[in-house]
């Protein structure tokens, strides 16, 4: 199996666990929410589109709403915990680029529901995966590092370092340490669920946490 295969098992299962109207670390959604999303991404081009085209994002906002809603019984939940386990449609884009679409996607959204209630102890990962992460991180971090304007250097507990992006002019590097899994949630925005420690000059520090957040 390829890695989104195996993370997209792991996401189904913890919004099995976790059951209908459970809290998540995205604002405003609850499990159902969340899993309606998944299906909708990978179902409905519109929908998809409608997550980077802003124009479109009422239409996303409202049909991830209605799907959601028909999840709030048990055995709705349960048929929609079930389509987020099936890959989508072989016309679909994400269907052939599963690994550079979904890692981190499945990644994220399945700590999303892990830590919705609160903390909890950090997934013990596989090696291999943690390469896989690590391998993409610089594609997912550039833009949202950029509004920053500050050097970015990420580090991981093995000491294995990554310069994410240079610095502009008036601006130092800060250095955010952590385990992988940590500084992806860190720089998609869930800073204050993500245990990564940053370290650099106050001004540059305060910069990119206004940003980018931590706990």
């Amino acid at each position: 199996m390829t890695w989104h295969e195996v993370l997209r098992t792991q996401l189904a299962d913890a919004l099995a666990e976790a059951g209908p109207d459970a809290p998540t670390l995205c604002e405003g959604w609850r499990s159902q929410h969340l899993a309606a999303h998944i299906i909708l991404r990978e179902n409905n081009a519109v929908v998809g589109l409608g997550l980077v085209v802003p124009a479109l994002a009422g239409h996303t906002e409202q049909a991830t709403d209605d799907l959601a809603a028909t999840g709030t019984s048990e055995g709705g939940y349960r048929d929609l915990v079930s389509r987020v386990a099936t890959s989508p449609a072989p016309w679909h884009p994400l269907a052939w680029a599963g690994e550079a679409a979904n890692v981190i996607e499945f990644f994220v959204h399945t700590e999303d529901v892990r830590r919705g209630a609160g903390p909890v102890p950090a997934r013990e990962l596989d090696a291999a995966l943690v390469e896989a992460l690590w391998a993409q991180l610089p594609r997912f971090a550039s833009l949202r590092a950029r509004r920053a304007g500050v050097g970015l250097v990420v580090v991981r507990p093995d000491g294995v370092r990554r310069r994410l992006r240079g610095g502009s002019r008036g601006h130092g590097t800060v250095v955010v340490r952590g385990e992988v899994g940590e500084l992806l949630l860190w720089i998609s925005g869930r800073g204050a669920a993500a245990d990564v420690h940053v370290e650099g000059a106050p001004d540059d520090v305060e910069s990119l946490t206004q940003v980018l957040p931590v706990g």
